[in-house]
């Protein structure tokens, strides 16, 4: 008999991510010496649950590509630790890696350029079958028009080519052929940011669709926090190679904790012109720092309106402040200490000015 407590207990996690880092080197010269290195991931720590929906946004560039790749071992870390299934993936070699490409795929972000052009849909949707030499009930080509079906694509489409396919069909044939070994985790990688606006709802619905049809695990990365709003269960915020707020979807839209993700929030389109002019929008100022040398302390304190001293300095661990609610900053916005909302920013202000003056007194 199951124990109550074992039974209502948290589900082992599918992927566990500890510690990931991914740099890659700047050769130069003609012995092509390396003179330094682009910090694309920095040290991530994350875990995805049976079932569910992580999404990661940031801007262009934060490491939210490389940290999917990482994932599904499409690139080598530098450090750190994979876990999938409680199994250390993370310098498995290509024939140990065969095996487990069935139970992680990915979406890539390009339907141009993912699919080959020389290739047929039958063949690009068959091409996993082929590679791990199997052979599905009924033959592959029955399968591969099951799958053409599934993700909303005419079966009888079989022998036609990518360029005679739209966008939005092109990123079907690569959902149908990340699905075609009945993969346990799938990667998307801006899945529907190549796509015009009416079709990415239907791609969105589609895998809503099929997670809960095949019990799918998701992690889809994106820019556009509407999508992630619409498919997530929990959201990883990254800026810079780092994550500085994960939280479930509820907790992180209505009561945001790092300033980075407030702001975010802040840009995200109100068709309602009564709401669009009660909410304060935040303009951050300059450009996210290089990657290749990234801010001392917290990285995002170069364009940060609350930066004191000490986010110069220190670097913000990634911590709990509430369940299921983890922020890396030193001034977190809406902490479960904080005020009132009415009196929370005259607070804060007044918080940020004393620790100026007695950091003015410490370095006097």
């Amino acid at each position: 008999m199951t124990d109550p407590e074992q039974a209502t207990a948290t589900p082992e996690p599918l992927l566990k991510v500890s510690r990931l880092v991914k740099h890659f080197p700047i050769k130069k010269g003609l012995l092509q010496r390396q003179t330094g290195a682009v910090q694309a991931v920095d040290g991530l720590d994350f875990d995805v649950r049976p079932g569910e929906t992580l999404g990661v946004v940031g801007e262009s560039g934060c490491g939210k590509s490389t940290m999917g790749r990482l994932v599904t071992r499409l690139l080598e870390p530098t450090s750190g630790k994979i876990e999938f299934e409680g199994r250390d993936i993370t310098h498995l070699g290509t024939a140990a890696m065969r095996p487990m490409r069935r139970d992680v795929q990915m979406i890539f972000q390009d339907p141009y350029s993912s699919l080959n052009p020389r290739h047929t849909v039958g063949a690009i949707v068959g091409a996993p079958f082929r590679l791990q030499g199997v052979t599905p009930e009924g033959g592959t080509k029955a399968e591969v028009q099951r799958l053409l079906e599934l993700v909303g694509l005419n079966p009888e489409h079989y022998n036609r080519y990518p360029h005679e396919f739209s966008g939005g069909q092109r990123q079907r044939i690569g959902i149908a052929r990340a699905l075609a070994l009945k993969p346990k985790l799938v990667v998307a990688d801006e899945p529907v940011s190549a796509l015009d606006v009416s079709i990415q709802a239907q791609v969105v619905n589609l895998l809503d669709d099929l997670q809960d049809e095949l019990g799918l695990t998701y992690v889809i990365i994106a820019h556009d926090l509407s999508v992630i709003r619409h498919v997530s269960d929990r959201i990883a915020v990254m800026y810079l190679g780092k994550i500085v707020e994960l939280a479930d979807r509820k907790a992180l839209y209505e009561t945001p904790m790092h300033p980075y993700t407030k702001a975010l929030l802040s840009a995200v389109p109100v068709p309602d012109p009564k709401r669009r002019a009660k909410r304060e929008r935040i303009l951050l100022k300059g450009d996210v720092p290089s990657p290749i040398s990234p801010p001392s302390g917290c990285r995002f304190h170069t364009r940060c309106w609350k930066a004191t001293e000490v986010c110069k300095r220190q670097e913000p661990p990634l911590v709990a402040l509430r369940t299921g609610h983890q922020v890396a900053c030193h001034h977190p916005e809406n902490a479960p200490d904080a005020p009132d909302a009415s009196d929370q920013v005259p607070r804060q202000k007044a918080a940020a000015e004393t620790a100026r003056k007695v950091t003015k007194k410490t370095d006097s």
